[in-house]
């Protein structure tokens, strides 16, 4: 897919160019895509596609070789970015000594977060019994649905999410999916970054997939089967699975 070398009509961010390179490993590679406005974007990949390091780009975590982030025609600054983007890793344990209420109450003053939501954003991902729980006790699903529930309560306009449903069982998947869903129907844009094909299928409205560090598709599932069969390959099936074979 060429870089794109400007911002899309219905943009509501775009990146373009973005590189990271790691003397002579490519690890992305002009990678550039559109975010819109409420929508509940997918990163497709395999393990080692660039996800993660994606997110750390677009977030600042890592400086990238190259890129920018536009809005409105022009390219944020870094301060910019960090008001509308924030950033969810997967895998930590942040205040590990702290209780799960403790760490909730924190974000919302620290960032000025929606404090009427909290008891909504708790009872939904099933935290009322770990409240009071440290959170470096927390076996992995519970470590990560507290961590979103640290998420859904940031207000910035973009929350990146790195692999939302690792650790979750089947319920729990579905459960964390509808509210999920229900955060960007009240306005919110969500880009989640997922392995497993099955749970960004359940989800999201369109998707970016990433292979070997170059986006290979952008779109919805219709498009990027579309984009498949104008390539001259044809998946047995029109699902995302298939279609993703189909262009990576």
């Amino acid at each position: 897919m060429p870089p794109a070398t400007g911002a899309a009509p219905d943009a509501f961010l775009s990146v373009i160019g973005f590189a990271k390179q790691y003397g002579k490993l490519v690890a992305l590679d002009g990678v550039s895509f559109t975010i819109r406005r409420g929508e509940v974007l997918g990163l497709i990949g395999p393990n080692g596609a660039g996800k993660t390091t994606l997110f750390e780009c677009l977030a600042g975590v890592l400086p990238p070789t190259a890129g920018e982030i536009h809005a409105g025609g022009r390219p944020l600054s870094a301060a910019e970015r960090a008001a509308r983007l924030f950033y969810l890793p997967d895998g930590i344990a942040p205040w590990p000594a702290q209780p799960v209420r403790w760490a909730l109450d924190f974000v919302l003053g620290y960032f000025g977060g929606p404090a009427g939501e909290r008891n909504g954003v708790v009872a939904a991902l099933g935290l009322e019994r770990l409240l009071d729980a440290p959170i470096g006790t927390l076996s992995k699903g519970e470590r990560k649905r507290a961590l979103l529930a640290i998420g859904l309560l940031t207000p910035h306009p973009v929350l990146l999410a790195d692999e939302p449903f690792d650790g979750l069982d089947l319920r729990q998947s579905r459960e964390v999916a509808a509210r999920l869903r229900a955060h960007a129907a009240a306005g919110r844009t969500l880009f989640l970054s997922i392995h497993q094909i099955a749970d960004a299928g359940r989800i999201c409205d369109r998707f970016v997939l990433l292979s070997a560090g170059r986006v290979c598709g952008e779109g919805t599932l219709d498009e990027l089967g579309a984009m498949a069969a104008a390539r001259g390959v044809r998946p047995e099936r029109v699902d995302l699975e298939e279609v993703f074979l189909a262009l990576t």
